[in-house]
């Protein structure tokens, strides 16, 4: 009798066990991901069309920076995170002493999801006082969107370039958590410069280059601390990528 309740205590907890197994593959699989996938693609599939509305001339830059936003707003954050595979992404992450690292997230093939979307992404991780150091935009069209952690995000119109010097205006600068929202273009906003403010934080980012057929395209990296102009207009240095991460990443 005494053998035979060890062998059934033993049958009983294989049982168990084999459902713990079951229900941990169930939540770690594309099982359970498989409601996830459909809905995140169709969302990427929105972002992709408002890029191509934008390269198209069919939206203007202001009007796409408002319908990104408001996509972003709708975008689940923890089905994002799932969908990107954020546990595997950063499984492995070294940090990097200045300013932010950044990471490729694959998308997985999902039907409706265009294969080659008209807009790059990237994730970038940063440890705390670390910043995406401040920087405009030549002929680009981008966007921000707070994954794990808080910021301390700055906005800044660029005014005029004047040679080696940006004329720019401050616009806002406010603090930033998960599911916040930043856009960029050559209209508004074309300045901003991000800051960890908890031990790390995670930013998805969009980026639509060639705006304008024909015109070069990229950051440019500028000291936001310089001469103060009237009508609180700031002319600012433009830097090169190694200074601006020296004085600010």
């Amino acid at each position: 009798m005494v053998d035979l309740t060890r062998r059934e205590f033993g049958r009983g907890m294989l049982g168990s066990l084999l459902t713990y197994s079951l229900l941990e593959t169930l939540f770690t699989s594309d099982a359970l991901a498989s409601e996830i996938k459909p809905v995140a693609a169709a969302w990427l599939a929105k972002l992709d069309a408002a890029g191509r509305d934008l390269k198209g001339e069919e939206l203007s830059q202001t009007e796409w920076q408002s319908q990104i936003e408001e996509l972003f707003g709708q975008v689940e954050i923890n089905d994002l995170l799932k969908f990107i595979d954020f546990d595997q992404l950063t499984a492995e992450l070294e940090f990097r002493k200045r300013g932010e690292r950044s990471l490729k997230p694959k998308f997985p093939k999902v039907e409706g999801l265009p294969t080659d979307l008209v807009f790059g992404h990237q994730m970038f991780a940063l440890q705390k006082d670390r910043s995406v150091v401040p920087h405009g935009h030549d002929n680009m069209a981008t966007a921000f969107l707070v994954l794990q952690g808080d910021f301390h995000g700055r906005h800044y119109d660029r005014l005029e370039d004047d040679g080696d010097h940006m004329i720019i205006r401050p616009r806002s600068g406010e603090s930033f958590t998960v599911g916040g929202c930043s856009t960029v273009s050559d209209e508004k906003d074309n300045v901003h410069w991000f800051k960890a403010t908890s031990e790390t934080g995670f930013i998805f980012n969009i980026h639509v280059l060639n705006v304008v057929e024909g015109r070069k395209t990229g950051r440019v990296y500028v000291d936001p601390d310089g001469e103060v102009l009237s009508g609180d207009r700031i002319r600012a240095r433009k830097l090169k990528a190694a200074e601006a991460y020296k004085l600010y990443g």
